[in-house]
């Protein structure tokens, strides 16, 4: 799949770049060379290879799922204007 410049020039307007016409053709060679790595990966066979989660193997350490922190929402919350089911109320911005 080889892209045009009119494909670099719409991918630059949705990222909201502005690309003059040499960055363009500059962003044209790079995004067809990975697109044409892509290709040339898809070829390679894997028939009977099973799937990584990580390129090592290796044991994830855990830790023991514990409370370390006391609660304080209510410490918190004292000076806040008005508090409501441990939410803070703000007065609205936006209108509908």
């Amino acid at each position: 799949m080889a892209l045009t410049l009119a494909d670099v020039a719409k991918i630059a307007r949705l990222s909201r770049l502005t690309l003059n016409g040499a960055e363009q053709e500059k962003m044209l060679d790079e995004l067809n060379s990975v697109f044409a790595l892509v290709e040339k990966m898809q070829t390679v066979d894997t028939d009977g290879i099973e799937p990584m989660a990580h390129p090592h193997e290796a044991a994830l350490r855990l830790r023991e799922d514990k409370v370390t922190e006391t609660d304080r929402a209510a410490e918190y919350q004292a000076v806040a204007p008005e508090v409501r089911n441990r939410l803070y109320i703000v007065p609205q911005v936006i209108e509908e």
